[in-house]
């Protein structure tokens, strides 16, 4: 009889539960652990054990994690919980960080758990929360061929996964991804905004570019987010605002000089004092803000 995989799961937020709820569906045994205990409590009902410390989700004396999967907030919050469970860790475990970090941060991590005997791959994601909930997220790993060999049916729960180097070039890979969104999400802004003041039916004009080389997910998607002014995030502002801050470090790691990041990135810090929680596509109220006003459309916002 295959022995049931045991998967510890930190970080049950916006997209940490759907993708924990996923694995519980698949038949993975399970044990959850969130800071605010209650977010991880809502997962009972599915079956997860919930952990009080996140070394509990690690080894609990009758119960350990084959995999061990981080989904938190950011590269520093991943070494803090890191630093905490690794004694607990057992040797030829794995360890998956989905989180979007540095690619720095996750190298570090990979050589810290080496010395344990411990597995580690970087695999963050794309496809937001729906995309969490439905199985389709793009999953970009950076492990060695073997640790990627082990893990990647338990990936593909989540979604698509694709090997894209050794360690730390998944984050590698997400942080292009994200170069990529934030800077089409603005684009796709400034096109409707032009549209709106230049006196074209911006609904219109929207529906005229699909099919055509402009057709992108980000006009499809967040092009009827701002038509429709509805900012509740799928993605944060704030983690747009972070990604855009590692892509600029990660081509300072390279010696490269990209113009439009930096603008991006300016538009996003921005943005982030005044709508942090908004979804990223209200990168459209600063591009308001700067033109004095001239909005798109007259629904009202939903924010937040």
């Amino acid at each position: 009889m295959t022995k049931k995989i045991r998967i510890g799961f930190l970080g049950i937020g916006l997209m940490g539960r759907p993708m924990a709820i996923r694995l519980l569906e698949a038949g993975y045994e399970l044990t959850v652990w969130n800071r605010t205990i209650s977010k991880a409590e809502t997962l009972r009902q599915y079956g997860a054990r919930i952990a009080d410390r996140p070394e509990d989700a690690v080894n609990a004396g009758d119960w350990f994690a084959d995999v061990l999967i981080t989904m938190l907030d950011s590269g520093p919050v991943v070494a803090e919980v890191m630093k905490q469970v690794t004694p607990y860790l057992r040797a030829g475990s794995v360890v998956i960080d989905m989180s979007s970090t540095r690619q720095s941060e996750a190298k570090a991590l990979d050589e810290a758990l080496l010395h344990k005997g411990v597995a580690f791959a970087d695999a963050p994601v794309s496809g937001g929360v729906i995309g969490a909930q439905a199985g389709t997220l793009a999953i970009m790993v950076g492990a060695r061929p073997d640790t990627y060999a082990q893990i990647e049916q338990i990936l593909q729960v989540f979604g698509r996964p694709t090997h894209v180097g050794a360690a730390g070039c998944g984050q590698l890979a997400k942080l292009c991804n994200q170069l990529i969104v934030g800077g089409t999400i603005n684009i796709v802004a400034e096109a409707l905004l032009l549209a709106q003041a230049g006196g074209a039916d911006p609904v219109a004009v929207r529906q005229a570019l699909r099919g055509g080389f402009a057709e992108s997910r980000i006009l499809e998607v967040h092009g009827q987010r701002m038509l429709d002014r509805s900012f509740i995030p799928g993605g944060q502002v704030k983690t747009q605002t972070k990604d855009m801050e590692n892509i600029q470090s990660a081509a300072s790691d390279a010696g490269l000089s990209l113009p439009l990041t930096n603008l991006v990135t300016d538009i996003y810090r921005h943005l982030s004092t005044r709508y942090p929680t908004a979804d990223h596509s209200a990168a459209l109220l600063e591009l308001e803000r700067v033109n004095g006003g001239i909005r798109l459309g007259v629904a009202p916002d939903q924010l937040p």
